[in-house]
């Protein structure tokens, strides 16, 4: 800590220039939204009014601390997010705020102390005030994080063994800020697209905002090509960190990043998920970029991801009407059940059932409702949000953002316009498109793209193997070659 204070010129718990920090998971692999995170550490009553003093933003100081107050409690303390929401959208309601970012300075500090009852209701002492106290709890949260369900869940459906990953580092970084106005965002990348492996710019981004905003899916973000208008100097610098990370690592990386006042931080990045028709496109184009050779090309596909090429998808000259549109997350089509909670998810889809798990915003601990259902909608979030990004990895259908439905859970139903969808009632969400349709719809054989007849061609100059099929027809027999 005292290193972190030498580089940055503040001081850990100093009531005049305070350092907040925050407490991240690192594991040898990648999980994403699976650990738990802590930000903005370090804040109590004294330290606030040094963080006021030293930014001049009395709303800033309240905006960090509510969040701080809300996250401590839920990663550290086990606290339910409904206590604490229940309070944050009765004053949104009263005031008529309908996001985050209209809510004013007063406010935000009433919300602060609402949340500070809070904790003492739910753990019936007051919120730590002391700050290594709170960086102890934290750290320890964190690494019990580790054997928490959701990621316990994950481990098991990706197959990540102890001698892949067996516990996780926790880093303690100095904090910077994406939410001190205007001149200020955060953001998450792809170096190429994760759904198609087209090389573009691909991400999403939030100004005035924290990082758990974007991958949390509570707000629905821009397109990260809008910032070439908005802040066309910091564009050019993410193209430029976009190459660096590329070029460094020789992999596809999804990374994610905080403008604070004008300046780019990159906070972390990892090798990017995504299905397998953008694995097969960027093998073959880094390939032809010398960023690898045909061997890694081959080596970084996992053969049993191809099998995803193999789904089928929506027929293109279906003439159903949409019931509602959302971001295309993840493609490809699907079609089940409407269920409300990944609980129902995972019992009815384990026993067979086609399901389509349907959320406002889904959050890390669904997790296991994913892997029971064929695909994912949720009414917030962008593409860059932790139901996306696991959605591809997995090779599931996902539509996010579908902002014309209104998901109520509690009565378990959907309303889109004039029309409800009850649990149960069927409807097929198309990935590519972000299209969702009321029942099943029809869907054609998938088509295998060049891309994927030059690498099977290259795996098979390598290959040592020989393969027969057993046909019966003439169309098996075209379909087997």
């Amino acid at each position: 800590m005292q290193a972190v204070e030498k580089s940055t010129g503040k001081k850990f718990g100093d009531p005049n220039n305070p350092l907040l920090v925050s407490v991240r998971s690192g594991a040898a692999m990648s999980m994403p939204g699976m650990m738990d995170t802590i930000l903005n550490l370090g804040l109590n009553a004294q330290t606030l009014g040094g963080l006021i003093k030293q930014t001049g933003d009395e709303r800033f100081g309240y905006d960090a601390y509510r969040r701080f107050i809300q996250l401590f409690g839920k990663v550290a303390l086990n606290i339910a997010d409904e206590h604490f929401d229940e309070h944050f959208e009765a004053v949104k309601k009263r005031v008529g705020a309908k996001a985050d970012v209209d809510l004013g300075a007063e406010e935000l500090k009433e919300i602060s102390e609402l949340f500070l009852l809070v904790v003492k209701e739910q753990t019936g002492r007051p919120f730590p005030e002391e700050v290594y106290e709170q960086l102890e709890i934290s750290i320890k949260a964190v690494f019990g994080s580790w054997g928490g369900k959701r990621a316990v869940d994950y481990r098991g459906e990706f197959k990540i063994t102890k001698d892949m990953a067996n516990g996780t580092a926790v880093n303690v970084v100095a904090m910077v800020f994406g939410n001190m106005g205007n001149d200020c965002a955060t953001g998450v990348g792809f170096t190429r697209n994760p759904g198609t492996g087209e090389n573009e710019m691909y991400g999403e981004y939030l100004v005035n905002a924290q990082g758990e905003d974007v991958v949390a899916g509570t707000r629905t973000p821009k397109a990260v090509q809008e910032m070439e208008t908005e802040m066309p100097v910091l564009y050019k610098e993410l193209v430029e960190l976009r190459h660096k990370l590329e070029n460094h690592y020789n992999e596809v990386q999804d990374y994610e990043y905080t403008i604070e006042k004008g300046q780019l931080y990159c906070l972390q990045t990892r090798n990017g998920k995504m299905n397998a028709a953008a694995m097969v496109r960027t093998s073959v184009e880094m390939v032809n970029e010398g960023l690898i050779d045909k061997n890694q090309a081959l080596l970084r596909l996992n053969p049993e991801l191809l099998e995803q090429l193999l789904h089928p998808r929506l027929d293109p000259n279906t003439t159903a009407e949409p019931l509602a549109q959302g971001l295309s997350a993840s493609p490809g089509a699907a079609c089940g059940k409407c269920i409300f909670d990944a609980d129902r998810a995972e019992i009815l889809g384990r026993a067979g059932n086609k399901i389509i798990l349907v959320r406002e915003e889904t959050k890390p601990e669904d997790i296991h409702g994913f892997f029971a259902s064929q695909g994912i909608l949720t009414s917030r979030g962008g593409k860059t949000s932790h139901a996306a990004v696991v959605a591809r990895g997995m090779g599931k259908a996902c539509v996010a953002g579908a902002e014309g439905i209104a998901v109520d859970v509690r009565s378990r139903q959907a309303i889109i316009g004039e029309k409800v969808l009850y649990e149960g009632d069927v409807i097929t969400i198309d990935g590519s498109s972000g299209n969702v349709y009321v029942g099943e719809l029809p869907t054609i054989d998938p088509e295998f793209s060049d891309e994927l007849k030059t690498l099977l061609s290259c795996a098979e100059e390598g290959a040592q193997l020989k393969v027969r099929a057993n046909a019966d027809t003439p169309e098996a027999a075209t379909k087997a070659v």
